[in-house]
């Protein structure tokens, strides 16, 4: 069978290669999507999904490659849908991910920039201090397999090693196996959630059965050789408790503001670390808040933002949507010194409207930092705030963002229709090799604006990695 050769021209948001088949009389034709290509690279693909205006491939033959390419560090990259795009240069990889945000910028929310910030960076390998496991009895493949999914696929990837987690977490994966197979329930333990704290490591091991008297000795001889902290969770992450050893303390800092943060391991917190002090300073930088300020986190979670606002702000009002979330964010502050200066509740973000921000009152400055799924809820109340309570209007917003469709969604809202200018914007590498975009915007509110007519689309975010 004779192989169809393309030449890959960009990657798309998932990091595959974007090339066309050719028409007959040369001009481009069908667009295609081949997992492995880079641009630059003349590839043959085998297909994996064809519909009548484009089709999805593997790629077979590399032709022609290029310098931008470089070996995979992991073993198990093939098989393992951790990550996507190490065959890619790590500065490249970031370069990419600066497109696609200015692209999605463009293209869904008709917005650009005023200034591109430099991107900010991290590092490289054994980064990922937050990981969910998958757990499979799979007695053809020799017993427990502990590791990510398998490349579209929900199979548990053969992994022996894994070069984004900790070293220390790395060297565990067959040790782990071989403890799960002695197990008497080892057929009953579907994952281990793993976090990664200053001073220790947890392990949530998720259980459909009870523990035994002789699984309770092995998980603590492990724990004891390991030295790691066993938690279980028998059903929702709000039954995870500790079982050994007792007594840990498990939090992350931000010492350039003086904070400890406290969380447990089935909290949300950022998996790298490094990169969230990096992007909690910028963010606080570009907000420049004054002392005078009171300022809304929106958002707020654990007050990963919130906290460090409080040492410069005169007052922060952290809003979430879970009263557990709020309480643990107050207990927080309490801890770090900081409560006389914050207040926090509980709000639907994803429902809130102008009249509940008529409510909350005036705040010069605003930190939003959604989830996935974006804040058009509040992008949309803002516009309304715009003619009817312009006053109450914060002079400038930092929205940090983990998804660059849905941010360029809510910027086309602010830009034309809530009254502020996409002053700035850059990317924070948070998951390298993954295709995974961390973004940083700044809205500054624009006196004498007229909106615009602007339809915010429905937009779709690419797959969270494993």
């Amino acid at each position: 069978m004779q192989e169809t050769f393309i030449n890959i021209k960009s990657l798309d948001m998932d990091a595959r290669g974007v090339g066309h088949l050719e028409n007959e009389d040369g001009s481009p034709g069908k667009v295609v999507f081949v997992e492995g290509a880079l641009p630059g690279e003349r590839v043959s693909y085998e297909i994996t999904r064809k519909k009548k205006n484009w089709e999805a491939g593997r790629m077979l033959t590399l032709q022609k490659a290029t310098s931008m390419r470089v070996e995979p560090k992991c073993p198990h990259v093939v098989q393992c849908g951790g990550c996507s795009m190490q065959h890619l240069e790590p500065s490249a990889q970031v370069a990419m991910k600066q497109r696609v945000l200015e692209d999605n910028l463009w293209h869904i929310g008709k917005t650009k920039a005023g200034n591109i910030m430099r991107p900010m960076y991290g590092p490289t390998w054994g980064y990922r201090f937050r990981a969910r496991l998958s757990v499979r009895w799979v007695p053809k493949k020799g017993g427990v397999l502990v590791g990510f999914h398998e490349r579209h696929s929900s199979y548990v990837a053969e992994m022996t090693s894994c070069e984004i987690i900790p070293p220390h977490l790395s060297r565990m994966l067959v040790p782990l196996r071989e403890l799960i197979a002695a197990l008497s329930i080892h057929e009953q333990v579907p994952q281990i959630e793993v976090a990664v704290g200053e001073e220790s490591t947890v392990l949530v091991l998720r259980i459909m059965a009870p523990l035994s008297r002789a699984d309770e000795t092995l998980l603590k001889a492990f724990a004891d050789q390991w030295t790691i902290q066993w938690w279980l969770q028998t059903k929702g992450p709000d039954t995870a408790e500790p079982f050994y050893p007792l007594g840990r303390e498990l939090y992350y800092t931000l010492p350039e503001f003086g904070i400890k943060m406290p969380f447990k391991p089935t909290d949300f917190t950022q998996v790298n670390h490094q990169v969230n002090r990096l992007l909690v300073a910028k963010a606080l930088r570009l907000l420049e808040v004054e002392k005078t300020d009171r300022v809304a986190d929106l958002f707020c979670g654990l007050g990963n933002f919130t906290l460090p606002l409080a040492t410069q702000a005169r007052a922060v009002v952290g809003i979430e949507g879970s009263t557990a979330l709020t309480t643990r964010a107050l207990e927080n502050a309490r801890a770090n010194g900081l409560a006389d200066k914050t207040s926090f509740s509980t709000r639907n973000l994803f429902e809130i409207t102008r009249d509940d921000l008529v409510a909350l009152g005036k705040f010069d400055r605003m930190l939003i930092d959604p989830p996935r799924d974006g804040a058009v809820a509040l992008a949309n109340a803002l516009a309304e705030l715009r003619s009817s309570h312009p006053d109450l209007l914060p002079k400038r917003i930092v929205y940090v963002s983990c998804g660059p469709a849905t941010l360029a969604r809510d910027a086309g809202i602010l830009t034309h229709q809530a009254g502020y200018q996409l002053s700035k914007a850059g990317v924070a590498n948070m998951f390298p090799h993954t295709s995974h975009v961390e973004s940083v915007a700044v809205f500054d509110l624009v006196e004498g604006f007229e909106p615009r007519e602007f339809l915010a689309p429905q937009v779709r975010e690419q797959g969270a990695e494993a």
